[in-house]
């Protein structure tokens, strides 16, 4: 679209031409009349000067004989020239010989003539005797009126005025001829051919280089201006091709090359509307990898990928009997099952992939044993949207890997329930600690060879106001994934170090207390000085405090989890690794890390004593402990059996409902002391309950 016609580049060009013309003309002019000016006062001046000169003679003699009417001829001789408008011959008394005037015309410009030149100059000269005495006699006088000199001095100016007006404006019509001949006619016909080129293809069209225009300004301008156009090009094409990349890789995960949610909510959406057309069930699998973070840990992030990889290329090979495979995120897949007729043949599909999946996997030169979790929900049944399905599948997968592991389980309505239930709990634990509502237990545990209760464990409790004791199990992962679980495990240090010191005081003095870590604690840095605090604030001595880890959380990073052992070791208080043998982790870092005790898994505990039982790997980790001078206890010791293995076996100490359920800290001091009496009394005769 061009521009508006008082924008355009020609007239703003033309109007500075002319008016740049114009200025130069007339300043020109007016210097040219400033010099005229002048010069006529200076003609004028030597024009009254040269006219007396020319009457001094005459006037002398006049004076001389004394004749008045030689004298008026001289004053009538004056008054011929057009300017005198009065002349005069007196003696030197002032007495006139002979004097006369005549009239001057005013002019038409006589105002502008007055200002310029003045109105009239007087001038005279002295008249002088004969010589030698050459005494004055008298003075000849006149009065010049400038108008003879301005009329024609002011036609003159006007012409010159004109003229170089009229030169002004020649030459600014020529150079906007120039100017629009050289550029802005060069730059209207650049200016329409960028008016068609096409935005979305800059490339397909280039500048014309105006004639004549080849090697100046213009041209390279032009050339410039075709290249950026090319570049804009080829950019564009890429943005494009970029876009449309972007575009498939936010529908496809990049790990394994399955479609990802968004894609799988599009077809979802899409198989159901023929489903209901159709009139078919649909059914969502929701498959979750059961401990995946504990092979990642085990054997690496780069093994975990792998794994991942290898999944997703086992569940391709189930792929003709589903519509849908795709990768949800972290270790969830989702598969869409369609035109089945009973809900049996969605299970036998799910066993069938869980069976599949249990064979292990080689990753590098290792195999890995994988179990899975598998939700499914399904259409009509369980709902409508692909949305409301998918989400459904999700709560259904994660409740079969909290109650069962290894196995399916298909919606049902109490999933909402139960759902429901555990975000009501999330909320009610923020304020539990504050209303009062957690206590801590103690767990007795027994030194075998004394016969003594040598320490007890801190077990956290959560007494709901409306649901009575909620299980550990269910509270302490909520816990975990709010964030409540550092504030939460730093009141259950603090409760366990003052009991400890209560304790003491009261004469259990050899008494130890085993407190839980969990991972948030654990990356704290300011854990180490938090325990030193607290065992100086009780007066604690040193040793008397066990910190637990377990052993899932000291690998998930092995260098910081031993330099902060190493600072807790600092503060004198015991380390020992919980759940000893679950954490499928190498077992170097017994070697490496300041340990002091093990704790054996209750899962190792819990088939010995039977007939067919082999003791052989709680021997193996009691002689391996042994050989690195670290203690063992065992926990989950539940039956004599169970105990006299232990025993046989090395164990050190013992913990289990064999000895005491976890008890109020009252109950538990009554125990212990009830303990010591028994011992003493009958040392081999040990309670069963407390």
């Amino acid at each position: 679209m061009p521009p508006e016609p008082n924008k355009r580049l020609s007239h703003r060009l033309l109007a500075l031409a002319l008016g740049a013309a114009l200025l130069v003309g007339l300043l020109s002019s007016l210097v040219q009349i400033a010099h005229q000016v002048q010069q006529i006062r200076q003609d004028i001046q030597r024009d009254g000067t040269q006219i007396l000169a020319m009457f001094r003679e005459p006037s002398s003699q006049a004076l001389l004989d004394g004749d008045s009417g030689m004298a008026r001829r001289v004053v009538e001789g004056l008054l011929q020239h057009p300017g005198v408008s009065q002349a005069s011959l007196r003696d030197n008394r002032g007495n006139p010989l002979a004097a006369a005037s005549q009239a001057v015309t005013d002019q038409p410009r006589s105002a502008l003539s007055d200002r310029l030149f003045g109105r009239q100059y007087l001038f005279g000269v002295p008249l002088y005797g004969p010589p030698p005495l050459r005494e004055q006699r008298g003075e000849l006088s006149l009065t010049l009126d400038t108008h003879y000199q301005a009329a024609a001095f002011l036609d003159s100016a006007r012409l010159s005025l004109l003229t170089s007006l009229a030169r002004a404006l020649l030459l600014g019509g020529l150079l906007y001829l120039l100017y629009r001949w050289q550029l802005t006619g060069p730059l209207q016909r650049l200016l329409a051919d960028l008016e068609r080129i096409d935005p979305d293809r800059p490339g397909t069209r280039q500048l014309q280089t105006p004639r004549g225009h080849e090697d100046d300004e213009l041209g390279q301008w032009v050339d410039r201006a075709n290249r950026l156009l090319a570049s804009v090009a080829r950019h564009s094409a890429r943005h494009r091709e970029a876009e449309n990349t972007l575009q498939r890789l936010s529908q496809v995960d990049q790990l394994t090359g399955l479609p990802n949610r968004v894609q799988l909510q599009e077809q979802l959406e899409q198989i159901l509307v023929d489903a209901q057309g159709s009139l078919h069930r649909v059914a969502i699998f929701c498959l979750g990898l059961d401990d995946f973070k504990a092979v990642n840990e085990r054997h690496g992030y780069q093994s975990g990928d792998q794994l991942l990889r290898a999944t997703a290329n086992r569940l391709r090979v189930q792929d003709c009997h589903f519509a849908a495979l795709a990768r949800m995120g972290s270790d969830q897949f989702a598969l869409i099952l369609i035109a089945f007729e009973h809900p049996g043949q969605a299970a036998e599909l799910a066993q069938r992939l869980l069976d599949d999946l249990a064979r292990p996997f080689l990753i590098g030169q290792q195999e890995i044993a994988l179990r899975a979790s598998l939700g499914i929900a399904l259409f009509p049944e369980d709902g409508h949207s692909a949305e409301y399905l998918l989400q459904r599948a999700e709560q259904t997968m994660t409740l079969a890997k909290q109650q069962a592991r290894s196995g399916y389980q298909f919606y049902v309505a109490s999933v909402d329930q139960q759902m429901r239930q555990q975000r009501e709990l999330e909320h009610d634990l923020r304020s539990a600690l504050a209303n009062g509502e957690l206590e801590v237990h103690y767990q007795p545990q027994i030194a075998y060879t004394t016969q003594q209760v040598i320490g007890v464990e801190a077990l956290l409790r959560w007494r709901h106001p409306q649901h009575g004791l909620v299980s550990p199990e269910r509270f302490i992962p909520l816990a975990e994934q709010s964030g409540l679980i550092l504030k939460i495990g730093d009141w259950v240090l603090e409760q366990a170090c003052r009991q400890l010191s209560q304790w003491h005081a009261e004469g259990l003095h050899w008494l130890r207390m085993a407190v839980n870590l969990s991972t948030a604690q654990l990356c704290s840095p300011g854990l180490p000085q938090r325990v030193l605090e607290l065992t100086r604030h009780y007066g604690l001595p040193a040793r008397s405090l066990e910190l637990e880890i377990t052993e899932t959380v000291l690998m998930g990073d092995i260098g910081s989890a031993a330099r902060q052992l190493s600072n807790l070791r600092e503060a004198q208080v015991l380390v020992a690794i919980d759940d000893f043998g679950t954490g499928y982790s190498s077992l170097n870092y017994l070697n490496t890390l300041p340990l002091d005790k093990i704790k054996i898994d209750k899962s190792f505990v819990r088939e010995l004593g039977n007939d067919d039982a082999d003791p052989s790997i709680i021997k193996a980790i009691i002689q391996l402990a042994h050989s690195l001078n670290i203690e063992v206890i065992a926990e989950g010791v539940e039956n004599r059996a169970q105990e006299a293995c232990l025993i046989a076996q090395g164990c050190s100490e013992g913990q289990g409902f064999l000895y005491s359920r976890p008890l109020p800290a009252a109950q538990i001091a009554h125990y212990i002391r009830h303990f010591e009496q028994r011992r003493k009394a009958q040392p081999s005769d040990l309670p069963t309950r407390g």
